[in-house]
């Protein structure tokens, strides 16, 4: 089991393939398995490397009493020095997009490329953004005494009866989260409050990110991703698309994989062609 000591944890992670590396940063609650299609497609042009952050998978938790999307990044620092990689492109969903645009931000020197899926930043979440939010913090409390596993299945037909569609391959979802090894309730709660406290941080300057990015979001998603998608478009300054992945919802690369990893492929592809992408492809 291959697993790299950094900041103080054992973290796993996988990697295969031979070419500039890419490493994949997964959703909250998931772990490496939800980048599975994507590592499968990319491996023959790109070293890909998929990793369980801490709380999570087969790296577990820690004794830290708080998780923060600032830990995470400090994590993900320590695992690209021990792998020697230099400047990866970096690709997270969810609270992996979260991590990704904190690093790129806090070391912008040590990113090749970015690529930002199903995810928000620090910014107003709305009325819409707010009433998720509180969600999860419901669904922190209830793992007490329903664990977030039966919660998950729930949750998943409540956003599907809220917003048609948002849930995507809810069943591939449900089944990696259940085949996964089960998060304690106290690394739970700290994983929800990380993630609830990172629009909130107010320390995160897009203008800072240098790395040409791809931001992607499927057209089911809730308002909040929607309208933050477009809002990090604007504000990373070297953004190389803004794209609406077709048929899915927040777990985009699961819900239409062949789109969303040709636009994974075509975008660090086309870097060296700046025509390739252009203000055009904006949305």
């Amino acid at each position: 089991m291959p697993t790299i000591r950094t900041n103080g944890i054992e973290t796993y992670y996988e990697r295969r393939g031979d070419g500039r590396p890419i490493v994949f940063i997964h959703g909250a609650i998931m772990d490496h398995r939800m980048w599975a299609t994507q590592v499968d497609a990319l491996d023959d042009e790109f070293t890909t490397v998929a990793y369980d952050v801490r709380g999570h998978g087969r790296t577990g938790g820690s004794a830290v009493p708080a998780y923060s999307v600032a830990l995470y990044v400090e994590d993900l620092d320590a695992l690209l020095t021990a792998l020697g990689f230099e400047r990866p492109a970096l690709c997270g969903l969810s609270l992996g997009g979260c991590i990704a645009q904190a690093y790129a931000e806090t070391y912008p020197e040590k990113v090749s490329s970015l690529v930002l899926a199903d995810t928000f930043t620090q910014a107003p979440l709305g009325l819409a953004g707010q009433l998720l939010f509180t969600n999860l913090r419901v669904f922190a409390a209830l793992d007490r005494v329903i664990r977030y596993k039966s919660l998950n299945r729930f949750q998943m037909r409540l956003g599907n009866f809220v917003k048609p569609g948002v849930a995507g391959e809810g069943g591939t979802v449900q089944e990696l989260i259940d085949a996964g090894a089960t998060i304690s309730h106290a690394e739970f709660v700290k994983i929800v409050n990380s993630l609830v406290a990172f629009p909130r941080g107010g320390n995160v300057e897009l203008s800072r990110i240098d790395a040409p990015t791809l931001i992607l979001y499927g057209e089911n998603e809730p308002s909040l991703m929607r309208n933050h998608a477009v809002l990090m478009g604007e504000l990373i300054p070297n953004t190389k698309s803004v794209t609406e992945i077709p048929d899915a919802g927040h777990a985009s690369n699961i819900d239409n994989p062949v789109f969303f990893t040709e636009a994974v492929r075509k975008f660090l592809g086309g870097l060296g062609d700046e025509s390739t992408f252009n203000e055009s492809e904006k949305s």
